[in-house]
């Protein structure tokens, strides 16, 4: 993944954007970089690696290295941005959160039609900005040339562009997918991923940009260069897991988003009396809590932190690209209360089951601990399809996920086309799969929010919401 954030203030930008980029470390963890404007100076840009060390830390000295009135920083868990052009559209720095499926063909197409060449990463890959910007760079303008390139492009493309005469131009990726908002105080304006990003900084809401919407960001005013679209299909998993607990989309809180959708696999659990005999509700953390609060609250069974996760040194254990290091991680930051965790059953909520590896060595290390059962609530219905809209770190081949393993094994590939059943919790598939997942993970029970339950505790239309990683419907 990767977010980013962007000021045009009246006086200096680069703390606010630095502080505002920071504040979305939790999206990536691997490349960050940040590019000013500066009348006298003109456009600068910093990147700098984070992998070993956060963003914090990386640019600390920031203010010392580039100045400017306007700014622009990223986050990215791959290619380095933000990235300097220079083309017929003038110099400009530009970023983008997303991914491009299609790449390999673009780039065939561009260098075909004659446009030069590209900056070759390690093993002749093109990075993805670089792509987006030759794209852009074919028409006569901005405008034309953004729409232009989310036509052409497979995946999705949120865009940041710091212009050489200090204005920001910032494009929602033409379905929605992910949010892009505007904030505005006496200073200037801002654009993030992070709602929470800008009102920590002192900002205020002027505007959620709309699906495929084009803006021009001045200190001044924000002026609309091209309206949003009529479709929208935001994705459902920023409430469920990635998205930052105080931050809003769409007018949909994420921390209070979880509550509800806990209080509705509680209320299923209830009338199914699934839950009997639990001792503890717990949250695998730290996504996994506040459903698992709004679980414990509508229960009426006690909530209780039998493990803790160490962060002060430990990274989010998905934004390692290595699967193995993810594993690692994850395992080193649980710390268990015995006390809560022996001779007790428990019922843990996690955000989702992906491929289930973290989860297997998270229930071994309950049991070597002394728990009695483990239950497993997931916050949303199973994954059957990786998802191919947005550049996940952690982004999985179909066969990889648990679900399409356990239903290969059940029925083979037949069984594919009854991945509606499977994910009934209701239905012989549905409760097939549920026990194939238990035998597996060594769990005593499993349930799993149905896609009904999601889109109510999210509390948009379901038109509105992309759910293909569990519906596999675009």
């Amino acid at each position: 993944m990767g977010g980013f954030f962007g000021a045009a203030c009246k006086s200096d930008a680069v703390t606010d954007v630095f502080f505002g980029t920071d504040y979305h470390s939790h999206l990536g963890t691997r490349r960050a970089g940040m590019a000013a404007y500066d009348p006298k100076i003109g456009l600068q840009r910093v990147i700098h690696n984070i992998e070993n060390s956060p963003f914090r830390t990386r640019f600390e000295r920031i203010s010392e290295e580039m100045k400017g009135v306007s700014a622009i920083g990223c986050i990215s868990d791959y290619d380095p941005q933000p990235l300097l052009i220079r083309s017929s559209l003038g110099t400009y720095a530009i970023c983008m959160i997303g991914i491009i499926n299609n790449s390999s063909e673009l780039i065939e197409q561009i260098l075909n039609f004659g446009a030069g060449h590209f900056d070759a990463l390690t093993g002749g890959a093109v990075n993805s900005t670089e792509l987006l910007a030759a794209l852009i760079n074919q028409k006569s303008s901005f405008v034309d040339g953004i729409k232009f390139a989310q036509s052409k492009i497979d995946g999705t493309a949120s865009i940041l562009i710091l212009k050489d005469d200090g204005h920001l131009i910032a494009a929602r990726d033409r379905l929605g997918r992910l949010p892009v908002m505007i904030g505005k105080n006496e200073a200037g304006r801002c654009v993030t991923f992070e709602s929470f990003a800008y009102k920590k900084l002192g900002y205020d809401d002027e505007k959620e940009l709309g699906p495929g919407e084009i803006v021009e960001v001045s200190a001044d005013c924000v002026t609309q260069l091209s309206p949003p679209g009529d479709k929208m299909r935001i994705c459902s998993f920023l409430w469920s897991y990635y998205g930052y607990p105080t931050s809003t989309y769409e007018g949909v809180n994420v921390e209070v988003m979880r509550y509800i959708n806990g209080r509705i696999m509680a209320r299923h659990d209830k009338e199914a009396s699934n839950n009997e005999g639990v001792d503890y509700v717990g949250g695998v953390p730290d996504s996994g809590t506040p459903h698992a609060i709004g679980y414990s609250n509508e229960s009426g069974l006690p909530f209780a932190r039998a493990f803790i996760k160490y962060t002060p040194t430990w990274a989010r254990s998905f934004t390692p690209t290595d699967q193995s290091q993810r594993n690692k991680v994850a395992k080193m930051k649980q710390i268990p209360v015995t006390e809560l965790i022996k001779h007790k059953s428990l019922l843990f909520v996690d955000d989702s089951i992906v491929r289930g590896t973290q989860l297997r060595e998270t229930v071994e290390f309950l049991y070597e601990n002394g728990a009695k059962a483990v239950h497993m609530r997931s916050a949303c219905p199973p994954i059957m399809f990786g998802c191919k809209y947005l550049n996940f770190s952690r982004a999985t081949s179909d066969m990889e996920l648990i679900a399409r393993r356990k239903i290969m094994q059940l029925e083979g590939e037949e069984g594919f086309k009854y991945i509606e059943e499977y994910s009934d919790f209701s239905t012989e598939r549905g409760k097939a799969l549920r026990a194939a997942i238990c035998e597996e993970l060594h769990l005593a029970s499993l349930e799993f929010q149905s896609l009904e339950g999601i889109v109510e505790s999210i509390g948009l239309p379901k038109d509105c919401l992309c759910t293909y990683c569990w519906d596999g419907k675009e």
